[in-house]
């Protein structure tokens, strides 16, 4: 399981946060995992490529597990 930290953010967004830990290649992928529904936050498909990610959310994408954190 990998963490991430928000550094002072208040939040991330999903396709963010895939791009930016390297479970998608790009901006493009991060959207279209979402939009297919390969994306789990807290154990929920979550459709919305602009979902507000906060400390204490777990996401799950291609059997990766990423906790944020503050």
């Amino acid at each position: 399981m990998q963490t991430f930290s928000l550094e002072g953010r208040a939040f991330i967004t999903l396709n963010n946060l895939l791009k930016v830990e390297g479970l998608a290649e790009n901006g493009g992928a991060a959207k279209q995992a979402v939009a297919d529904g390969q994306v789990l936050v807290d154990g929920q498909v979550e459709l919305r490529k602009r979902c507000k990610i906060v400390a204490g959310q777990v996401v799950e994408f291609q059997g990766q597990r990423i906790t944020v954190v503050e």
